[in-house]
């Protein structure tokens, strides 16, 4: 599988979802549940840490909301995709 940025090492996050906020694109539920996995995380766990509710998180991952870009950096820090705020 082709890769997108040597952070992403799998290629399961398209670039436009670990952008910077002016030209950021909100992962799809697919994204969101591969950025989980790599970070160890639970639906419920991540909704624990960032004060949120499992609902929301199921929501997100099932593309009924676009997860908020707060919340996506946050999932992306803990699963190691780098500091995506910073990137561009």
């Amino acid at each position: 599988m082709e890769t997108y940025k040597p952070y992403n090492k799998d290629g399961d996050i398209k670039p436009e979802s670990l952008n910077s906020a002016s030209d950021w694109e909100p992962p799809t539920g697919d994204e969101i549940r591969a950025a989980l996995s790599m970070a160890g995380w639970s639906g419920v766990e991540f909704a624990k840490t960032i004060n949120t509710n499992d609902r929301t998180v199921r929501r997100w991952i099932g593309n009924e909301l676009p997860i908020p870009y707060s919340a996506w950096c946050v999932l992306c820090v803990e699963a190691n995709l780098g500091k995506i705020w910073r990137i561009n």
